[in-house]
This record gives structure tokens, C-alpha cells and sequence, in this order.
């Protein structure tokens, strides 16, 4: 924490109840603190927190004041705190607001703390926080308790003494263990246009309360609006995918000139609707099937170590993947139709069953299965690679690098992980649009690979490459923006 956020608050020990306080005493400063000394200190983070200068502060005072001090939280986090201490309903804090919730808080994080303190001496230890997670249906392992201590532990002690944990969560709106354990435990969900693997993971509590399926909707809703935004790259993806050749060269702007021609505007947008509506069926199958999967690794951690979550969300994705797989035909399909092809996604879906059997709605299954495993194995590899080299680079005093790090790495891993598989998924996507080419080849596979490699070269397994990572960087954004969004509609705790 810096040193003025620090030194505001009340450095004393928790103190024993006096049997005969008076009770009007504790709407003052601190007495073994020095009393005006401790308020003078109250009084310049007040100031520095109220970035314009009216007397109150407000979410976007809070947001650029704490950014200045080094202090990063989420916007629903700030709205929490200024919910929490705002009295008048005025939507700022007043000086006699913002101490008000300073010392109503800490009273809050001192219950925590003394309940978290087993051994009653004072400090918390990593054992002590494995037993009290594991109370609450959350089993980690030491050395993610050790992470979580480091994040807290200012001296290299490697326990936490009250002014360590009261300094660490003060000006953050958690304030029971169940509150404090997601702030210690989730990261971000976001959509970059293509499936992530391996699923959130959610505790016991969440489990109970209904919380997991508010952060899957929020995700779910979150990856809808990003996935529409950017459904013209992801068609024009498509169309370079199948039709762009050595001999019949497809540009970025020459591909978007000819879906409007061919159809206007509303063309860019074929095989979004399928698109969408496969979010909630795939989610649900992947959460399910991951849960399935680690009950059967037969670890009894709920946060899982990296070897079990790339199994785990291999085979989650694979179980996922194979229940939903035919409409990732129908996308496809929908998306190359040409203007009154096809009424819709029955008709769609009408015409292959008719023309072409079932089998047709499992064309480029293999290669999209094959693809996984890449995907994802180079997906977390480089995500907890760039994740841990910034905290040992920047972050000696934390184990949490922030949010839009943890979006950085994410965003990086997978990309990365579209650029490893990226072959296969061409590979899959001529192949289920292979009945729509008049005259072409009907190959499978392997036949497929040697074919693009004998007439375009290895550079012919890369068709569509632009556009796909053209829409990464808006996909997180917007996903990111309106997951926080929902998030706060939907009443879910800050992550």
C-alpha cells in the first residue's frame, strides 16, 4: 500500500473491549495515535482523493485519485464504497462520510481478521487461510495460500499482522471472507470471438447462492454483444478461408466491397445469429463437463494446477465441441449463403439434412478436434508465462498484476493459440463448406493439407489470418466493458 494510504489509518493492535468505554469516544480519531495527527493525515487523503475539489468524492474521484496513489479497482468496486458510505444519498462522500466508512470498514476487516487467525497470535499464516478457504468448500494448495500471503506480506515474513491486512483491503468494498475470497480468486472473463477452453471455476458458496450462473450469463451476454460488433471481420474471415487462393487473391477491402454489393450492409452479418446462440448451450456443456472432468483427474483442489486445467479444459472443450458442433457447420453455411439461399437457420439446416445426410453436419470435425489441444496447451502456457514474468518484474509487493494485465496476457495467449491452430481451422472450414463449391474436390483431411500446400503454398493455410487477429483487440474490449456491466445489473460480487 503507498506509504499515504499507510499512514492514515490506525497502526495500533486490535485492542481488547474496555468494559467501561465511553461509548461517545468512538467517533474520534484514535487516542494512541495521536488523535488531530491521525485526522490531519484523514484529511490529505480526502484531498487528494477529491480530484475537482467540491468536498465530495464521487466513483470518478475515487478512480483517478486512487490511480494516482497506485490503487487499482474496478468501477463496480468504487460504486460499492461510496454505496456503502454514502448517508445522504448525494452519490459522493463528505469528509465525515468518507472517515465514517474508513472506520465502520476496518471494524468489518478486523471480524475477518480475528476469525482467519486460528492460533489467535496475532498473524495469519498460510495454513490458517488453506483452513479457513477450506471451511468455506474452497480447497487450495500451499502454494497458492503462499501467493495470497505474498500479495499482503510487506515485511517478507511471509504471515500477515493486522496493519498489513487492513492496509492491503481498506479501500477495497469487500468485507466478509466469502467477499474477500473472490477478491483473492477470479480473473476476468472475456470473448476474443473464439472459445475459451477452459471454463471459470467457482466455489462452493457461489455454487449455492446462484453466483456461478450469474458470471456465466454475464460472460455469455458479455460474448453476444462482442461477438455481433465484430461479426463482419469474422464473415469476411470466412469468405477468405474458402474462396481466397493464390490464383483469386481476396483483400480486406475488396472482401468487404463484395458482401455489400452482393447483398448490402446486412450481409456482413451472416451466421452471426447462429454464432450467438451457440454461446449458451457451449458454455453450459464446457462448465458441466469440466466440473465432470475434475472429479475424474481426481483432484480435490478447486483451483487446479496447470497439467489438470489443460486436461480438464481439453476434454471439457472437446465434450463441449462435439454437442454443439453442427451448428458450427450452420455458421459456416450461413455465413458463404448467397442472397435467398436460405430463409434462416432451420431452412439452413432443412436443406443440409435433405441434400446431404447427417454426416454433413459433422464435415471438418476431426481437424476441429485435432485443434484443441494446441489451442489450449499453448493458451495457458503463454498466459501464465507472461503472467508471472510481469509479476516478477513489476509486482515484487503483489500477486494480483491487475485487470488490464491479466486482459494483456489473455489477449496475447490467445492469439497466440489462434496462430498455432490456425491450419486446422482453415483445414475445418473448407471442409464444411466443401458441398457449397460447384465443382470442387470433396477431400477429406489429410488430402485437404496437401492439397492447399501443392497449389498455394504454406502461406495458403494462413487465408483469413488479417482479419481474424483484426478483431482480437475490439472482441476484448467490448467484452470486457459490458461483462462489467452486466455484472453489475445482475448483482454479482466484484471479482
Amino acid at each position: 500500500m503507498p506509504p499515504l494510504l499507510s499512514d492514515v489509518i490506525c497502526h495500533s493492535p486490535p485492542s481488547k473491549p474496555v468494559a467501561h468505554a465511553d461509548p461517545s469516544q468512538s467517533a474520534h480519531p484514535c487516542d494512541t495515535c495521536g488523535g488531530p495527527e491521525q485526522e490531519h493525515r484523514l484529511k490529505v487523503l480526502f484531498q487528494v482523493l477529491d480530484v475537482n475539489g467540491d468536498g465530495g468524492i464521487c466513483v470518478n474521484d475515487l478512480t483517478i485519485g486512487l490511480k494516482k496513489l497506485g490503487v487499482h479497482r474496478t468501477e463496480h468496486e468504487l460504486m460499492k464504497i461510496v454505496k456503502a458510505g454514502d448517508k445522504d444519498l448525494d452519490g459522493q462522500l463528505d469528509f465525515k462520510e468518507f472517515v465514517h466508512y474508513l472506520r465502520d470498514h476496518e471494524k468489518k476487516l478486523r471480524l475477518v481478521f480475528k476469525s482467519l487467525d486460528k492460533k489467535n497470535d496475532g498473524r495469519i499464516d498460510s495454513q490458517e487461510i488453506m483452513q479457513s478457504l477450506r471451511d468455506l468448500g474452497v480447497n487450495i494448495s500451499e502454494e497458492q495460500a503462499e501467493k495470497i500471503l505474498k500479495s499482503m506480506d510487506k515485511n517478507g515474513t511471509m504471515t500477515i499482522d493486522w496493519n498489513e491486512w487492513r492496509d492491503y483491503h481498506l479501500l477495497h468494498p469487500a468485507g466478509n471472507i466469502p467477499e474477500i475470497i473472490l477478491y483473492w480468486k477470479h480473473s476476468t472473463i472475456f470473448d476474443v470471438g473464439e472459445s475459451l477452453l477452459v471454463p471459470d471455476e467457482f466455489t462452493a458458496e457461489e455454487k449455492i447462492t446462484g453466483m456461478w450462473w450469474r458470471h456465466l450469463v454475464a460472460g455469455g451476454g458479455a460474448g453476444a454483444v462482442s461477438r455481433t460488433c465484430t461479426a463482419p471481420l469474422d464473415r469476411l474471415k470466412v469468405l477468405m478461408q474458402v474462396h481466397s487462393s493464390k490464383s483469386n487473391s481476396m483483400r480486406i477491402t475488396g472482401g468487404f466491397v463484395q458482401m455489400i454489393r452482393e447483398g448490402g450492409v446486412r450481409s456482413l452479418w451472416r451466421g452471426n445469429g447462429i454464432n450467438v446462440i451457440k454461446i449458451a448451450p457451449e458454455s453450459a456443456i464446457k462448465f458441466m463437463a469440466y466440473e465432470q472432468m475434475k472429479r475424474l483427474i481426481g483432484s480435490n483442489q478447486e483451483t487446479l494446477r496447470f497439467t489438470e486445467r489443460l486436461v480438464a479444459g481439453s476434454l471439457a472443450g472437446l465434450t463441449a465441441q462435439s454437442s454443439i458442433y453442427p451448428m458450427e457447420v450452420l455458421k459456416t453455411r450461413l455465413a458463404l449463403r448467397k442472397t435467398g439461399q436460405y430463409s434462416g437457420i432451420v431452412h439452413c439446416a432443412k436443406h443440409i439434412f435433405q441434400k446431404e445426410g447427417v454426416a454433413a453436419f459433422y464435415k471438418g470435425y476431426v481437424p476441429n478436434m485435432l485443434g484443441i489441444i494446441p489451442y489450449a496447451g499453448i493458451d495457458l502456457a503463454v498466459y501464465e508465462t507472461l503472467k508471472n514474468s510481469w509479476l516478477q518484474r513489476y509486482a515484487t509487493d503483489s500477486a494480483d498484476p491487475g485487470v488490464f494485465v491479466l486482459l494483456a496476457c489473455g489477449t496475447t495467449s490467445s492469439t497466440c493459440g489462434q496462430l498455432a491452430s490456425y491450419p486446422l481451422a482453415l483445414v475445418r472450414t473448407r471442409m464444411q463448406a466443401q458441398a457449397t463449391l460447384e465443382g470442387g474436390p470433396q477431400m477429406n483431411m489429410t488430402a485437404l493439407f496437401r492439397h492447399i500446400i501443392r497449389t498455394e503454398g504454406p502461406k495458403g493455410l494462413y487465408r483469413g489470418l488479417a482479419p481474424n487477429f483484426m478483431k482480437v483487440i475490439p472482441s476484448v474490449s467490448i467484452s470486457y466493458v459490458v461483462y462489467e456491466s452486466l455484472k453489475i445489473r445482475l448483482g454479482v460480487q466484484s471479482k
